[in-house]
């Protein structure tokens, strides 16, 4: 066997949400900041990227988490979050399944029962509480850079759709927020399918007639994502929700065709985007448990600990309680005669259009 490259990446799921992370094979990028780091890896080593999370290495679902080394004073440990079209600021699960790897391998001390610890994300820092138990961690509570709204009760027109009231918040990254039964539908993985084409659809028009953009990084702009929220079905659940993530771009030419998956979780980010937006109607006060189920059935509950401005934003900072769960570990290895370098995509499982 011939290689010219090895990444050594441990395989996690926080609430059922894929999240691969490398612990190896990548000493570190340039850039004095994560967010600059994330930058050059989006500018100028996106092969990465493309050759963890594309066949035959990857699959539509996954997310993938690089750990570096941190540029902040404070953090312990820098992590760039990829999924299939970008590159988010920050994510719940996947901060959960970097925890989850950082301490359960020992890449950073495990102190039990509680091991507290500081992680740079291209967002900004995020602190940590993780309870842990047995050389096994067994909750997750971070608290995210502050959520808030930027478009309440807003109206959009989606073609072929209507006119659909929708919120934009941001949680981590730019969020569109509805209620699925606006949409006809129901928040079950048998509709999974019409809630990935109908989403983004949505997706799409917020994106084009509700431009947002982060007061303090302006480089942080447009909606890339969205919530769908409906009626929790299992007790003591305070709503049940589901996400779509793209795959690919969305060509209204062809609105027929899918080109997302649903997140399996019950999305950290989006949460602290449906919170924000829940806080500024006066329907969730601070200090309350919002426990957030997801397609799947698992849950992460949050809770907005304080108030804050962004801008001219009034803002909540959110906290984010989870589990992660260790499912493999593995080098990935290129063989400089394979013709997928890069990876692969195909529309059978990747809906029509090419990322």
């Amino acid at each position: 066997m011939r290689v010219n490259r090895v990444i050594t990446a441990v395989d996690a799921h926080a609430g059922g949400e894929p999240g691969r992370v490398i612990t190896g094979g990548v000493l570190d990028v340039p850039g004095e900041t994560m967010f600059a780091k994330m930058q050059y890896l989006q500018r100028h080593q996106d092969g990465l990227r493309k050759l963890m999370l594309r066949e035959p290495r990857g699959y539509p679902a996954l997310c993938c988490n690089l750990i570096l080394p941190p540029t902040h004073p404070d953090a312990d440990a820098g992590f760039v979050i990829m999924e299939q079209v970008e590159y988010p600021p920050m994510s719940g699960s996947n901060t959960i399944c970097s925890v989850t790897v950082l301490l359960e391998t020992g890449m950073l001390p495990m102190t039990e029962p509680v091991t507290e610890l500081v992680l740079e994300a291209p967002a900004g820092l995020v602190r940590v509480c993780a309870q842990c138990e047995q050389g096994k961690v067994t909750g997750v509570t971070f608290r995210n850079v502050p959520a808030f709204a930027a478009h309440l009760d807003a109206t959009i027109d989606v073609p072929t759709i209507g006119s659909l009231r929708v919120d934009v918040a941001y949680g981590g990254m730019w969020y569109v927020l509805c209620d699925a039964a606006d949409l006809g539908l129901e928040i079950v993985p048998e509709q999974g399918a019409e809630i990935v084409r109908l989403g983004e659809m949505v997706k799409a028009a917020a994106r084009e007639q509700l431009p947002v953009a982060h007061p303090d990084n302006p480089d942080i702009a447009g909606v890339s994502i969205i919530v769908l929220s409906g009626p929790p079905t299992l007790p003591g659940a305070s709503s049940k929700n589901t996400v779509v993530v793209s795959t690919g771009q969305f060509d209204w030419a062809d609105s027929s065709t899918w080109t997302g998956v649903l997140d399996r979780s019950a999305c950290g980010t989006g949460t602290c985007a449906r919170m924000a937006v829940l806080h500024a109607k006066g329907q969730l006060p601070l200090e309350t448990d919002f426990v957030h189920e997801s397609i799947m059935g698992t849950t992460f509950t949050g809770r907005l600990i304080e108030e804050t401005t962004i801008g001219d934003y009034p803002a909540v900072i959110p906290e984010i309680t989870g589990q992660g769960w260790i499912t493999g570990m593995a080098q990935y290895v290129v063989d400089p005669s394979d013709p997928f370098q890069e990876g692969f995509i195909v529309g059978d499982l990747w809906g029509g259009i090419t990322p």
